[in-house]
């Protein structure tokens, strides 16, 4: 087993998994501590060590709010569950995990982005541990960025220090780790010709942004999008505070800086930053992507229908009881204005779908409710199909009875227990059909990895339910229930009429 290996930056040392045939090294630097100079500046590289690092523990989290405090919070419950975790600034580590027992043996390797609305997250968070997957025969890597202001904070005096890369630091952490794991996972048993990288929520949305970034041509092979594609439905956002100009997220910098009382940049760095931590909490503002025309050219659902983005094979999906968009209205008078204003001559056949005559306005608004992220994914699959691309889109619907007191539903995230097999690290009762369908879905997911393609055999032998890809003429999924079960079904008449509206206005 590789125990000890050799980076560009020097030896280092890691441990036995809880599977002794599975390495994990902890806390590797990928980039120079972003802190002082280095703060709200793209990431440096790492420096050279002496010696053997020993990478036996996680490294501290990003600045962000404490986590586990809110004991009624859903997340706190789930897995957010310990305030003591250590948090610092100098925050730029990976971690591995891999089952080789020699650097030549070119497994597939899989970096993984976590979510949390771009505000908060980790990679020691317990449902990322990359062992399960390992065991399949994948090199796991899960990589820390910076967060909230942090990562996306924009000012007038970072423009004009570094045109080049004015916003969007922690975006262009993601791609520096990438980028180390390019350079450096042959030391680690990997293939740097073979890597995917995947995320979940603003994780997934991050690998839209990492899809569409033009500097990323060649850097990776496949890419993994959980919950992560946002669209415009009934004149309702994406993701919250999305989407803003390098100009307009200037003045809210700015704005910040003044509430930290600076009047320069060089002032703002010299800060302490559990200072700015707190203060950044207490101005309660949303710090995400931005539209720098540098590392982000647009909005990149758009930049991903147009084909402006790497094309390469992508498996992407949701939950089946998140994220419902429904129109925000208060009268049927305003509902049927609502349709009218959103698609003109095509309003009455919108009306009729969602059974106007039955005289009830939740009735309606019931009625006229749509899953955002599938229908994102659905207008995305139009136009990819469309398009006449041979590189071929997996979807998938997560929908198994999800157990516990709080009857959750498939809540959002909820697919990570499954898809990293990390079931036994959760609080829920899960009982056996649970442990089934999630080795079947690591299994489809490391597949993927491996090849492009999800399809193969089982630990039984035999072969999972064949996932075909999704097509204009054939839009379908595999849906996770009780068990994998690739469903050949159109959808619903206001899903098809929807996603035809979208590609007729655009």
């Amino acid at each position: 087993m590789l125990r000890k290996v050799k980076s560009e930056n020097g030896l280092i040392q890691g441990l036995p998994a809880a599977d002794p045939r599975i390495s994990v090294f902890k806390g590797v630097p990928f980039a120079a501590p972003p802190v002082g100079p280095n703060r709200w500046r793209a990431p440096q590289p790492a420096p050279n060590w002496e010696g053997t690092l020993k990478a036996f523990e996680f490294a501290p989290i990003s600045m962000q709010a404490t986590p586990g405090v809110n004991k009624d919070d859903f997340y706190s419950r789930e897995w957010h569950v310990d305030p003591n975790v250590p948090m610092d600034e100098d925050n730029l580590y990976l971690n591995v995990w891999t089952p080789a027992s020699s650097t030549d043996e070119k497994l597939p390797v899989y970096v993984w982005i976590f979510g949390g609305g771009f505000q908060y997250g980790y990679t020691s968070e317990m449902e990322f541990d990359g062992e399960r997957l390992a065991r399949r025969g994948a090199v796991i890597v899960t990589v820390n960025y910076r967060l909230n202001s942090f990562g996306f904070l924009a000012h007038p005096e970072i423009t004009a220090e570094a045109p080049d890369a004015p916003a969007n630091f922690g975006l262009l952490d993601q791609k520096a780790g990438i980028e180390w794991v390019k350079r450096n996972i042959a030391a680690f048993g990997g293939d740097p010709d073979n890597i995917t990288i995947g995320g979940q929520s603003a994780g997934g949305a991050s690998v839209m942004h990492q899809l569409t970034a033009r500097q990323n041509e060649g850097l990776f092979k496949k890419a993994v999008v959980h919950s992560g594609v946002f669209a415009n439905v009934y004149g309702s956002q994406g993701i919250p505070g999305s989407g803003k100009t390098l100009s307009q997220v200037e003045d809210k910098g700015t704005e910040f800086f003044e509430f930290l009382d600076v009047s320069s940049l060089a002032e703002a760095r010299e800060l302490d930053g559990e200072y700015v931590r707190s203060k950044a909490l207490e101005y309660e503002a949303f710090w995400g992507p931005v539209i720098d025309q540098q590392f982000v050219m647009g909005d990149p659902f758009k930049l991903f229908l147009e084909n402006k983005r790497l094309m390469v094979p992508v498996l992407l999906g949701h939950t089946s009881s998140e994220f419902y968009s429904v129109p925000e209205v208060s009268t049927m008078d305003d509902f049927k204005q609502m349709a009218i204003e959103t698609f003109g001559s095509d309003a009455e056949e919108f009306l009729k779908l969602c059974s106007i005559d039955s005289g009830s306005l939740d009735e309606v608004r019931k009625k006229a409710s749509v899953r955002t992220i599938e229908y994102a994914i659905r207008v995305a699959g139009q136009a990819h199909s469309d398009s006449g691309v041979d590189t071929p889109l997996y979807y998938y619907n997560f929908d198994p009875e999800i157990p516990g007191w709080d009857n959750p539903g498939t809540f959002h995230s909820a697919d990570l227990w499954f898809f990293f097999e990390t079931l036994a690290k959760g609080w829920r009762p899960f009982t056996g059909k649970h442990y089934d369908l999630a080795r079947q879905m690591s299994n489809y997911l490391v597949n993927f990895i491996s090849s492009g393609d999800p399809n193969g055999k089982d630990v039984t032998g035999e072969y999972m339910p064949e996932w075909k890809p999704y097509t204009s003429d054939a839009p379908y999924g595999m849906v996770f229930g009780d068990h994998a079960e690739f469903v050949k079904k159109q959808p619903d008449e206001l899903m098809t009429f929807l996603v035809k509206q979208y590609h007729k206005n655009k």
